[in-house]
């Protein structure tokens, strides 16, 4: 799946993304870690891998977005 990165806190390394739907939805430490990133800035695309559904989507990937 992808979304835009929209804040990011490099001290926790968590922060939210925004669906192309417009929804927030945050991510953790473990789920930046996963995807090997050093820093994310707001506006850049990435691609997420979630869990569940609905109010308990729960981010555990997020990486770059390549073609």
């Amino acid at each position: 799946m992808q979304a835009t990165a929209y804040t990011y806190d490099p001290g926790t390394r968590s922060g939210q993304v925004l669906l192309d739907d417009g929804t927030a939805v945050a991510f953790d430490a473990p789920a930046f870690d996963a995807g090997g990133l050093r820093l994310l800035r707001p506006g850049q695309r990435v691609r997420i891998e979630t869990e569940g559904a609905g109010g308990a989507l729960r981010i555990t990937l997020v990486t770059l977005q390549t073609l």
